[in-house]
């Protein structure tokens, strides 16, 4: 995180601990590099995702702007989010698919800039060739519902 040298220590406090606070009620900016991002797993996703939090809390109501990181030869089975989704792919091709079924035959190929705009409770698919970067701007809590409930990592 990188703050502006006329801000006061509290103020630095304030932005690491609640970055939402910083950013929408303190009246000041923040400058978030590639550099400051902090990335860990995702347990609603399959195994090897990546998540880094740049504002707002994943699992509480309010703004949430995450970066999302799939590895190369990745899938995402079936789900939808409770909320509408708003991604923007940064790096790699992601390849989406709508509906209820994995079917790499119907999806299509997202490069670096895209954005793709979904409403709640649409079912969609993922998967990758290459490592993909994405940004997602979220209305939370974020949630992901798999189709088959087998599919959840959270419940194995």
């Amino acid at each position: 995180m990188r703050i502006t040298p006329c801000t006061a220590a509290a103020v630095f406090i304030a932005c690491a601990t609640a970055p939402m606070a910083c950013a929408q009620s303190s009246g000041h900016h923040r400058i978030v590099a590639p550099s400051d991002l902090k990335w860990s797993d995702i347990g609603s996703l399959p195994p090897g995702a990546k998540v880094a939090v740049i504002e707002g809390d994943p699992g509480k109501t309010g703004l949430i702007t995450i970066r999302i990181k799939l590895p190369p030869n990745y899938r995402v089975p079936p789900h939808y989010h409770g909320t509408v989704e708003r991604s923007t792919i940064l790096s790699g091709t992601l390849h989406i698919g709508m509906g209820e079924k994995f079917d790499q035959q119907k999806s299509t190929a997202m490069a670096p800039g895209t954005v793709l705009l979904m409403p709640p409770k649409m079912p969609h698919f993922a998967w990758t060739k290459e490592e993909v970067v994405f940004q997602l701007n979220v209305e939370g809590p974020w949630t992901v519902t798999y189709i088959n409930p087998a599919d959840d990592p959270r419940k194995k």
